[in-house]
């Protein structure tokens, strides 16, 4: 979108970054805000050369999602879904309402197409977000991230997410488990094999026993009698694990029968940036998103296709800014993609364009649909060393 390159994104930039983000939710509520300008949008931002895809028990429109962050009290889910995104993940939201860390917190850093930000889960809280989306005729898949409150202690984090998971159980089609936030204190310590282990047990508890429930309100006894499918849980790591991390947490999500791994959060990395050292420094602690995260995101995901060989879903975040960097994703075992930073840089089209851009690869390259990509550069490159 050309206009929004030379003449609004030159105009945002100039802002500050918070700022320009706010100015951008707004201008999407105000000009997508009505049933009709939707469905103009639509029509404009068609993505359809993607066939719809089966995930975890539901179906997405295309592959490319919105990624946390972005839309944190779920205030423009559907003017999103208009721009062509295939779904939308709110939040972070923790029970409580939190005003997030001290501004400045969010920095772009143009010269590497990224961004850092240190927002702390700044949202309106659980409750009142929840009550927004039950009254969203969505027009897309919505999955909600919960994380743990600021203040919350670390032992008594599982209630604190449990009190989340109750209310976005009843409005998200899926419920991602936000552990890997470098700004929330100690909150990277849930990743461990322990604490992880007590927090998706308990959640995944309380998951099988409000399904039950809800199928017994309604069901025959033979209907009863089978088991009641389950909200899809999915948990979020960071890049910043290590193989044995993630070796434990693909062994407890199987276990758990968890529906899948968003990989991956920020990283607290800064290595090989072209941004200088002086303003790195000047703008301080902070998780960095954006290109400098691909490589780093590729590599988590197909490190947890391989040791899942294949039967955990990934969604796969990080440094997607074309077509080419979502094929990268899916070749690396990703069936599903999140972006945020590269929305940001790129504009109103981004979803489009990726979409149209990726359906292009995989006929270049003799796929018949995403499926049969997943994964594939691996199966070449473990092909390529037993030959």
């Amino acid at each position: 979108m050309p206009i929004y390159h030379s003449i609004i994104r030159p105009l945002l930039f100039k802002m500050p970054t918070e700022t320009a983000h706010e100015v951008g939710i707004e201008t999407l509520k105000i000009v997508l805000g009505s049933k009709f300008s939707q469905n103009l949008a639509t029509k404009h931002f068609e993505t359809q050369k993607l066939e719809a895809l089966e995930r975890f028990g539901l179906s997405f429109r295309n592959p490319l999602g919105v990624a946390a962050g972005f839309d944190k009290n779920g205030v423009v889910v559907n003017q999103l879904s208009a721009l062509g995104f295939g779904f939308v993940e709110v939040g972070t939201v923790t029970f409580e309402p939190q005003k997030g860390n001290e501004k400045p917190r969010l920095f772009r850093l143009p010269e590497d197409k990224a961004l850092i930000n240190r927002l702390g889960f700044n949202n309106e809280g659980t409750p009142k977000v929840v009550e927004r989306l039950k009254k969203t005729h969505r027009e897309c898949v919505l999955g909600v991230n919960i994380g743990k409150n600021k203040e919350v202690a670390l032992e008594d984090a599982t209630e604190n997410y449990l009190k989340s998971f109750e209310l976005a159980y009843d409005v998200a089609d899926y419920i991602a488990v936000n552990v890997s936030s470098p700004n929330t204190p100690n909150l990277r310590e849930l990743q461990k094999a322990e604490n992880l282990e007590e927090l998706l047990n308990a959640l995944q508890n309380r998951n099988r026993e409000k399904s039950n429930a809800a199928v017994s309100a309604v069901a025959s006894k033979a209907s009863r009698d089978a088991a009641a499918p389950l909200k899809p849980l999915l948990i979020k790591i960071a890049p910043d694990l290590s193989y044995g991390e993630t070796e434990q947490i693909v062994d407890i999500c199987l276990r758990l029968e968890i529906a899948g791994i968003i990989a991956t959060n920020t990283t607290v990395r800064r290595e090989n940036l072209e941004t200088g050292s002086t303003t790195l420094d000047k703008i301080g602690d902070g998780g960095l998103s954006g290109k400098p995260l691909a490589t780093m995101s590729n590599y988590v995901i197909s490190n947890l296709y391989t040791l899942s060989k294949g039967k955990l879903p990934v969604i796969g975040v990080g440094g997607i800014f074309t077509a080419e960097d979502a094929f990268e994703k899916i070749a690396a075992g990703a069936c599903l993609l999140q972006a945020y930073t590269g929305f940001i840089y790129y504009g109103p089209s981004f979803a489009r364009d990726i979409n149209f851009g990726l359906s292009d690869i995989l006929k270049a390259k003799g796929f018949g649909d995403i499926n049969s990509a997943i994964g594939s550069s691996l199966v070449k490159t473990n092909h390529e060393a037993t030959g």
